[in-house]
């Protein structure tokens, strides 16, 4: 049950996530969803949902601080494994069973909690950021298929492309959101004029970015585990469709109270998720 209810905490929130995620081989998607649905309920915290209920700056920021020692003392195997709420409980089973590091933990939350005081990144910050709110979510769920699965290529050399695919999904996702991020949650993570809105240059040169990464990341995906392979290619075709829609996107559609949410039609969708699971498979 508990499984369950994680699950359908992902399904709510993405249909890109949700259609990779079938790919994976059930205990590995199992594992995932139930470490997304807790690093889901973080962002909730800080992106909104406990201010409209109410919260003010202070009990948000005690909500995160409560949230991330209960999430810690759940990934803790010495304390007891039982908890009332269900999302807890399976990330509890899904963090023992897997050997989650604390430490990539607590890096997710100190990003999450810079997102309380908003204000415009700089270079060594948004690195810093960028490595707490994504870069170890792949490192997170390499740990996940290293537990399903053989792996015999060097640790190292595929944490570098776990790291390099959270960190193009991260970029990505600042482009598709910069205009709700500048306009109501306040929130600079990338680089504008004055005025708050992008150039083209600086638009593209992100990309450029992401191309390089999603290119490190795909090179790794051979040496994963066969039950994983399908669901990270399809991940990583549905973001290498979002940057060739972002580059056709002028700049200055993204940003504003009218800024354009580039994303991927469902038909689109099922067809490239479809053809990179084919070809990793192959792989």
């Amino acid at each position: 049950m508990a499984d369950r209810v994680a699950a359908e905490v992902i399904a709510g929130y993405s249909t890109s996530f949700t259609l990779a995620t079938r790919l994976l081989s059930p205990p590995v998607r199992r594992d995932v969803c139930n470490l997304y649905a807790v690093v889901r309920i973080a962002d909730e915290i800080v992106d909104g949902a406990a201010e409209s209920a109410g919260e003010d700056a202070t009990g948000i920021r005690t909500l995160l601080d409560t949230y991330e020692d209960t999430v810690l003392g759940a990934a803790d195997p010495t304390a007891p494994a039982f908890h009332t709420d269900p999302v807890l409980h399976a990330f509890a089973g899904t963090a023992r069973r897997c050997h989650l590091d604390p430490a990539h933990l607590r890096a997710f939350f100190a990003s999450m909690r810079a997102d309380l005081d908003p204000g415009v990144h700089d270079d060594a910050s948004l690195a810093e950021y960028i490595h707490g709110s994504a870069e170890v979510i792949g490192l997170m769920c390499l740990d996940i298929f290293r537990t399903h699965g053989d792996v015999t290529a060097d640790p190292q050399w595929l944490a570098e492309g776990a790291a390099s695919l959270g960190s193009a999904f991260q970029k990505v996702n600042f482009l598709r959101d910069i205009g709700a991020d500048i306009t109501v949650l306040h929130r600079h993570y990338l680089p504008t004029a004055s005025d708050g809105t992008l150039t083209e240059h600086a638009k593209n040169a992100l990309l450029d970015e992401c191309v390089v990464e999603l290119d490190a990341g795909c090179a790794r995906i051979p040496a994963l585990p066969r039950g994983t392979r399908a669901g990270v290619a399809a991940a990583a075709a549905l973001y290498r469709a979002l940057v060739d829609r972002l580059r056709e996107t002028p700049a200055a559609d993204l940003t504003g109270a009218d800024a354009v949410r580039v994303s991927v039609p469902t038909r689109v969708k099922t067809v490239v998720t479809l053809r990179a699971a084919g070809k990793a498979v192959l792989s």
